[in-house]
């Protein structure tokens, strides 16, 4: 109860969420950290129900892509560069994620964005997932296409829905799916090289002189090499899918450290290593039935295995029937996760701009039908175009961040050692972060458009990257950090308990639970655990995080500096 309503004898509104909200299964916890009583999954199971996303065909599109333009030998370094770039990249974010157990917006957050900042890396994070998701949606119905003779336009529609009731139930159904089509996904993925390896290995010898459309045919082009590098850098923001994961890993201990810290590398930045042998085996297969379809459609993933499987199986319909088997499994074990992903970024954006959570559930079908826009304008056809642009943006985003993480808290320990995303202790805008992404993709966006010449347009991406990594240490010593913390957190009332099985938001999972120390939210009135907590002076209690985002009468009451000296006049203040 807030000092005001003390003083006028009457109880506060208390905040009610909806049956979507109320549904932790559904609601995954998005906006929130994940609790320890609902992360009961194993190592194991959080690290294959992340890499089971990376079964998409965009890669293997990618790599077609890059080498019908750029030849054999660009193609070969730029993912080869590009994946040691994300690789390492990728490593900070997925620790930390891990270790707090937030998802890729709220990590953004105390990572030099400010609370309002990170806004505009929920935009960036959620373009992602939908041009990401239109463009494994017409993979998809491609083989559609080819196999059941479904005009596109439908095809996209399909696959658009086909997703919606598994996504539905976040990460509950998504790691029993992923787990379920593993083992059948490796086995159909790495059989057809294995088949021309043995029946036609020439090949092979070939793809090593394919120039594609290079104007320098199979040889090294140092402008054709930055540019096939800016296409694959587009992938960088990955990492955010498989952090949206990673914020399910149990908490680490001296007794399960090595385990954790495995999947933390391998489903975190050890994406990549697949990634990239997919790309590589795209740029083979491209190679391999560009003689046989053309140069035009050699790049769509449900050619390239329909010819490859055909040289196991020999029968041309039988390997038709299971490259689109290959195909579809394919496409809905990726699709989950970009409208998962998708939805979670949505409900981030929507609830700072407009102080309301409808349910994840809601923005997921935002996210989909945002995709399927995309779909039926032919994104796929735009391919390299598209992936080109936006990766201009998306390396400022992780570069900031990354060099937040590295630079910033490890090194010049300016920025805090651990990561705040509560709105009440936070600044809306930190110069440090927020800035040098506009700075980075500002100037690699004008190099794109060749502002500054053909070198520096074919490597926008690239210098991006490097300005966003460069200029967050400086802006953060040029602030002395100022802009990280707007007010320190205050002491709690804290319980020590069982959590019951019946835990936030009435969610049960039927198991004994540990001790957690949690506290009641004034403003909902639901028990959370500490990590989500704060003290909220405009109700005078304790408030969780997600009641602090969506509250709109405080007006930040909590970081004026009246408020740590009389919580009733600073309440006073804020109503006017």
């Amino acid at each position: 109860m807030s000092a005001v309503e003390l003083q006028q004898g009457r109880q506060p509104a208390k905040r009610s969420f909806n049956k979507f909200v109320n549904n932790p299964v559904m609601e995954d916890y998005a906006l929130r950290y994940a609790p320890r009583s609902f992360r009961k999954w194993s190592e194991f199971a959080v690290a294959n129900s992340a890499l089971g996303g990376i079964a998409y065909m965009a890669d293997f599109a990618i790599g077609g892509s890059i080498a019908l333009s750029f030849g054999f030998t660009n193609s070969l370094w730029a993912i080869l560069v590009v994946a040691a770039i994300i690789f390492l990249t990728g490593i900070p974010i997925a620790y930390y994620s891990a270790k707090y157990n937030i998802d890729m917006d709220l990590l953004t957050r105390g990572a030099g964005f400010g609370y309002y900042g990170s806004t505009l890396t929920s935009l960036v994070y959620a373009s992602f997932t939908f041009i990401y998701f239109a463009l494994e949606g017409s993979v998809m119905a491609q083989a559609l296409y080819q196999y059941f003779h479904i005009p596109l336009a439908i095809g996209y529609l399909i696959c658009s829905l086909v997703v919606i009731p598994l996504v539905m139930y976040g990460m509950t159904a998504l790691s029993k799916l992923q787990l379920i089509t593993q083992p059948i996904w490796l086995l159909l993925m790495i059989g057809p090289f294995i088949a021309i390896a043995v029946k036609d290995p020439a090949a092979f010898s070939a793809w090593t002189h394919f120039g594609g459309s290079s104007a320098s045919g199979s040889a090294f082009n140092t402008i054709e090499f930055g540019l096939a590098m800016g296409v694959t850098l587009s992938l960088i923001a990955q990492i955010g899918e498989q952090v949206d994961y990673l914020r399910f890993m149990p908490d680490k201990t001296p007794v399960n450290r090595a385990k954790w810290w495995w999947a933390v590398l391998l489903a975190g930045p050890g994406w990549v290593i697949l990634g990239a042998l997919k790309q590589l085996g795209g740029s083979f297969l491209a190679s391999y039935i560009t003689p046989i379809v053309g140069a035009a459609n050699a790049d769509e993933p449900i050619r390239m295995y329909t010819h490859a499987i055909a040289a196991a199986v020999g029968n041309p319909f039988a390997a038709l029937s299971i490259a689109t088997f290959f195909v579809l499994l394919s496409q809905i074990k990726i699709n989950v996760t970009n409208a998962y992903s998708g939805s979670l970024s949505w409900s981030n954006f929507f609830s700072r701009i407009f102080h309301a959570h409808p349910g994840r559930v809601v923005w997921l079908f935002l996210n989909v039908a945002i995709a399927l826009a995309l779909m039926e304008g032919g994104v796929f056809g735009f391919l390299n175009t598209v992936l080109g642009f936006y990766s201009n943006v998306a390396v400022a985003w992780i570069g900031a961040i990354v060099s937040d993480l590295v630079i910033n808290k490890s090194i010049l320990k300016i920025s805090p050692s651990y990561i705040e995303y509560k709105r009440g202790h936070l600044y809306n805008f930190n110069p440090v972060g927020f800035g040098s992404m506009i700075i980075a993709s500002g100037i690699s966006i004008a190099a794109f458009f060749n502002a500054f010449g053909p070198f520096l347009q074919a490597y926008s991406a690239l210098l991006s990257i490097v300005l966003a990594f460069v200029l967050t240490p400086i802006i953060a010593l040029l602030t002395k950090g100022k802009y990280y913390i707007a007010r320190e957190p205050e002491p709690l009332h804290i319980v020590a308990r069982h959590t019951s099985a019946h835990h936030e938001h009435g969610a049960g999972h039927g198991h004994h639970a540990p001790v957690y120390r949690t506290a009641v939210c004034v403003s909902c009135g639901y028990e959370y655990e500490q990590e989500d907590i704060l003290h909220c002076p405009f109700h005078d209690g304790p408030i969780c995080s997600l009641c602090c985002s969506l509250e709109s009468q405080c007006h930040d009451v909590c970081k004026l500096p009246a408020a740590s000296d009389d919580p009733a006049r600073s309440v006073h203040a804020a109503r006017g």
